[in-house]
């Protein structure tokens, strides 16, 4: 294929099944963390995003963020995967059919992340349809915003592997999302604890694996800024975990499991934006320095009535700001094949770059996704009753549940074995 690099295509095939395995990931992360009862529904949430997500972007989502270069949004010429051929994409030197796999996965990984702020209680039909018109209306634009060709990268933010659209854009859409649907039944009545530890650790596991072709894979090659984001991928979260473990020894003298595979998310989000463009040990220190932020804002959420179910806000929202801002101070050109240098490196001017993303790209998805919730709302109830709340969501959402004993299908009249799917 003429224009096209081999070594770079095969990497980036790779990379985009990297990111892919990210989805199922999130899920068993995520699944371990709620209660027992809605184990299923949560994994449901993250798996129904690969289908809707994808289904979204090759019609329309793509071509709004990928097609042409206008401020806010972009056009449809690639509408329907309109010309999404073998040739290369611009400024790459793989197809484009590759290209808009790997964004795909991206928009994927994003739809099921703001799952997180409406778990054990949002009903499953009216999830599906806020998914599908987010993944167009917040995530497209805010891609095309940030590397699609839009205003935040003309006017010179970096952000490497999605700090604006993945994950400023989920954890501020989550914020809003949970304001909207309000919180459960019992939240601040009683402990709402995580109903399976190791779930959660193997999920972080797998999505830290997945994170190398996440960041690795932004470089789109086999080049310079592709091997430093995939090293700092590793540097960052290892110095997260770090802290965390440490803040944890010092404010109760136990690391707990959970902070632990919380760290690693948080450290991979934090390097997310600023993987290609800064130095080794610049990506130690923002994985040290966002643990901080990020550790106090899970902390406190709980002292307040925003029941943010799995503090997607604090590990996503405040996480990817940390790192989208931090460019602005450590962004350093030797590193990044000239692409800018940071306040300490003397360009100020990229420093408020970046804080004009970390401040437009949360405002736009928390407004957004307030209107996109609040008018479905007015159309479906967005809850059940709370008697399906308190059984569970797994059993009156799905039929089934994730650690079979029948019981719960024969409460609600279902029948016995209904509720009898395999042990997860």
């Amino acid at each position: 294929m003429p224009g096209i690099d081999t070594a770079d295509t095969a990497w980036m095939l790779v990379a985009t099944a990297l990111v892919l395995l990210m989805t199922p990931a999130l899920g068993l992360f995520y699944a371990g963390l709620v209660r027992e009862k809605n184990t299923l529904n949560t994994f449901m949430m993250c798996l129904a995003a690969v289908g809707l997500a994808t289904v979204t972007w090759a019609t329309v989502g793509y071509s709004l963020a990928f097609d042409g270069d206008g401020k806010i949004l972009g056009g449809l010429g690639h509408a329907f995967m309109k010309d999404v051929t073998f040739a290369p994409r611009d400024g790459t030197k793989i197809p484009e059919l590759v290209f808009f796999a790997f964004q795909a996965t991206f928009c994927i990984i994003t739809v099921a992340l703001v799952a997180g702020a409406v778990v054990e209680r949002m009903r499953f039909v009216p999830f599906l349809i806020f998914a599908t018109v987010w993944s167009v209306v917040v995530y497209a634009v805010l891609a095309h915003w940030a590397f699609g060709g839009g205003w935040l990268q003309q006017q010179g933010t970096l952000d490497f592997a999605g700090g604006v659209p993945v994950e400023m854009g989920s954890g501020f859409s989550a914020l809003a999302a949970a304001i909207v649907v309000r919180p459960r039944k019992d939240y601040g009545r009683q402990a709402i604890v995580p109903h399976n530890a190791m779930f959660v650790l193997v999920g972080a596991g797998l999505l830290w694996f997945g994170w190398f072709g996440f960041n690795g894979g932004s470089g789109f090659g086999v080049g310079k800024p592709g091997v430093l984001a995939f090293v700092n991928t590793l540097l960052a979260p290892a110095a997260t975990l770090v802290v965390w473990i440490v803040l944890d020894l010092v404010r109760g003298r136990q690391a707990t499991a959970i902070g632990a595979a919380t760290a690693v998310v948080v450290g991979c989000v934090a390097i997310t934006p600023a993987g290609g463009y800064v130095s080794p040990g610049w990506a130690l220190a923002i994985g040290a320095i966002a643990a901080l932020p990020c550790y106090f804002a899970i902390l406190w959420r709980p002292r307040t009535r925003v029941d943010e179910t799995l503090d997607v806000l604090s590990a996503h929202g405040v996480a990817g700001l940390t790192g989208t801002l931090l460019i602005g101070f450590v962004a350093q050109s030797t590193w990044n094949d000239g692409a800018g240098n940071g306040l300490l490196y003397g360009d100020a001017g990229q420093l408020w770059s970046q804080v004009v993303a970390v401040l437009a790209a949360p405002t736009y998805a928390f407004v957004m996704t307030w209107i996109l919730i609040k008018g479905l709302g007015l159309l479906m109830p967005l809850r059940g009753p709370e008697n399906e709340e308190a059984l569970g969501m797994d059993l009156t959402h799905h039929g089934e549940e994730a650690y079979a004993s029948g019981e719960g299908a024969i409460l609600i009249g279902l029948g016995p074995g209904v509720g009898r799917s395999p042990r997860v």
